[in-house]
């Protein structure tokens, strides 16, 4: 795989790809494994790149849910693949609400007529 995709020539979903692998590795280097998200490169992340999805990322208790939700190898830390879950299923649950928002904008519009 062509690790240097040249993002003038990438599809939306290529360029999206590279942004996840780019953001990861934004934090992941910060400190100890460069491979992986310790508990405060994890903190960093979530307030800086999902805040507004996630609200209070600050809180320590919801940070470590998360963190207890995504380290399936109990190591203490987020790899890549544990990282690309929390993405996808984020993305499944704003997915969700846009169908579901759509689905009531709609039967109030056929409510009207």
């Amino acid at each position: 795989m062509n690790s240097t995709l040249n993002s003038e020539n990438a599809s939306t979903l290529e360029n999206a790809m590279q942004l996840m692998i780019q953001t990861f590795h934004k934090y992941s280097g910060n400190e100890g494994d460069k491979y992986t998200l310790s508990k405060a490169e994890l903190k960093d992340m979530l307030t800086q790149e999902l805040g507004n999805y996630l609200g209070n990322a600050q809180d320590k208790d919801a940070v470590d849910k998360v963190m207890g939700d995504l380290d399936a190898n109990n190591d203490g830390e987020v790899d890549f693949t544990e990282f690309i879950i929390l993405v996808g299923a984020l993305t499944v649950a704003c997915n969700d609400f846009f169908l579901e928002y759509h689905q009531d904008e709609n039967k109030k519009s056929t409510k009207k007529d």
